[in-house]
């Protein structure tokens, strides 16, 4: 078993070897730290720390994917994020957001972000995500099976208040609003969450937005 985990580790390098990753984010110690996290996944990798150098590089080649901040400085990634979706190309788009903000993340999922990271970001879930996003043996990604059971029964396990709740927080509203629109604390409104997320299979904020936007 191991010796097979070491071939399909050496084969999916081998792989990478030809793919690049670009990174977008005004801080150039992220972008030197997640250079380093794709280059020992074996991928080639570039960074721009600004938008402007980004769009050329773009010029310059196609990346396999993209790791984008949803705010480089003054400027917006969102709006980047669309005119990437606009070229109607396949390249899976990866938010960074400096901090977890619930609007922020459903408008970048809405705009077809493939995940939203928060930082301080988990590498090894990082590097998975990002190679999971990626076609195996050249397959575009509408060609990839999608494993949607165990979330679409995740849907039907939740009770009246939790789909509520979900709806809320899909639409953008904070604890505190949802709790107000709903009669309800802030801290039932988190109790209620913490249970959509766990029958849903979310880890986070961002997942919980992916899987509601895509099923």
């Amino acid at each position: 078993m191991e010796g097979e985990l070491g071939e399909d580790i050496y084969y999916q390098s081998l792989l990478n070897r030809d793919r690049l990753v670009h990174i977008v984010d005004g801080d150039a110690g992220t972008c030197e730290a997640l250079s380093a996290l794709f280059r020992l996944e074996g991928f080639q990798t570039t960074f721009s720390l600004d938008f402007v150098s980004f769009y050329a590089g773009l010029e310059r080649r196609r990346p396999d994917a993209i790791v984008l901040n949803l705010r480089v400085g003054s400027e917006d990634g969102i709006a980047v994020l669309r005119r990437i979706k606009a070229l109607r190309t396949d390249v899976p788009v990866f938010m960074l957001t400096d901090s977890c903000e619930i609007e922020g993340v459903v408008d970048a999922m809405k705009a077809g972000a493939a995940n939203v990271v928060t930082k301080p970001i988990n590498t090894e879930h990082f590097a998975r995500i990002v190679r999971d996003a990626l076609p195996p043996g050249g397959l575009p990604p509408a060609a990839r099976p999608r494993a949607r059971a165990p979330e679409l029964r995740g849907f039907a396990q939740l009770t009246p208040r939790e789909r509520q709740v979900l709806q809320l927080i899909s639409d953008g509203q904070s604890n505190k609003e949802a709790g107000r629109e709903l009669g309800i604390s802030p801290r039932t409104i988190e109790v209620h969450r913490a249970r959509v997320m766990e029958k849903l299979g979310a880890r986070n904020t961002a997942e919980l937005m992916r899987i509601v936007l895509t099923k």
